[in-house]
């Protein structure tokens, strides 16, 4: 039969109509959500995914700010624009877009973000909140996309095998805390670079999410019939096309797939945009 093809792009529109009911609240108690997004640097696929930033902004009320700085900031440069923006009172979420430059530590700027407006989720006591198990507070975006489209999807999570692909603080190990915290209970193994053999334990998962940006790198042959497949990957196959880290056979044995584009990336907007509604709401 083939699997089902999941629409990231339709998820998300309905989380932020969801998103713009809570600003127009918010817009009734005079607090008008604001998001800055400091981009450093010419890159075009970082100003792209700025642009779609803005666009999902005006799509739900949201006010946007954009920063641009010169690719040959310094960290000192960057963190002197987070300041000033930690102590504006109008502005409710702060980002800084990856990639910085090689000569920035990510973790650096991520510890100097106020956490109450770390809308990306990456400072260290709101990633700390997913050891705790903790709901109702700032996390990754792009991991909590994943768990609202197995969510949507009716997915069973609870006692089952999930594979993760990747252990980078982005994306592979909240979203393992995520799957395995309490109320999800999935029984998770992480897989990286050092893992010897990936397939054998594709095989034995019922949940994959394969985010290590390596066109094709999971194989048909190693799935489990039947298995859901999160594809956060995104890089250029051998034809120079957008690819995904599955490689295009999986849809003939998995049961449901994430698409590359349209699938995850979508549903990482929807949720930046309500992590910029949360920290407002919680400043009312």
């Amino acid at each position: 039969m083939g699997a089902v093809i999941l629409d990231g792009k339709a998820m998300a529109g309905k989380i932020l109509g969801q998103v713009k009911e809570r600003t127009t609240a918010l817009h009734s108690n005079g607090v008008l959500p604001h998001l800055t997004v400091i981009i450093i640097g010419d890159d075009p696929a970082s100003q792209l995914y700025v642009r779609n930033k803005e666009k999902a902004c005006s799509r739900c009320g949201i006010n946007s700010s954009i920063i641009n700085l010169p690719a040959s900031s310094s960290l000192e440069d960057v963190t002197k624009v987070i300041d000033d923006l930690n102590l504006d009172d109008s502005v409710h979420g702060i980002l800084v877009q990856s990639p910085a430059p090689k000569e920035i530590n990510e973790y650096d700027i991520a510890l100097r973000i106020a956490k109450n407006k770390d809308v990306d989720g990456f400072h260290p006591e709101n990633l700390g909140t997913l050891v705790q198990g903790r709901k109702g507070v700032l996390v990754p975006c792009t991991p909590s996309g994943v768990m609202r489209i197995l969510e949507i999807s009716g997915a069973d999570i609870k006692g089952k095998r999930a594979l993760v692909i990747g252990r980078s603080r982005i994306v592979g190990m909240p979203m393992s805390l995520m799957l395995a915290r309490r109320g999800a209970d999935a029984t998770v193994t992480i897989a990286h670079s050092m893992t010897p053999e990936i397939g054998p334990l594709c095989k034995e998962a019922d949940i994959v999410v394969s985010a290590i940006g390596v066109a094709g790198f999971v194989k048909a042959d190693w799935i489990k019939p039947g298995s859901f497949l999160i594809d956060v990957g995104i890089s250029r196959g051998p034809d120079g096309k957008i690819a995904g880290d599955f490689e295009p056979g999986v849809i003939d044995v998995a049961g449901w797939v994430t698409p590359v584009p349209g699938g995850v990336g979508p549903m990482t907007i929807a949720m930046l945009m309500e992590n910029t509604v949360l920290a407002a709401e919680k400043r009312v």
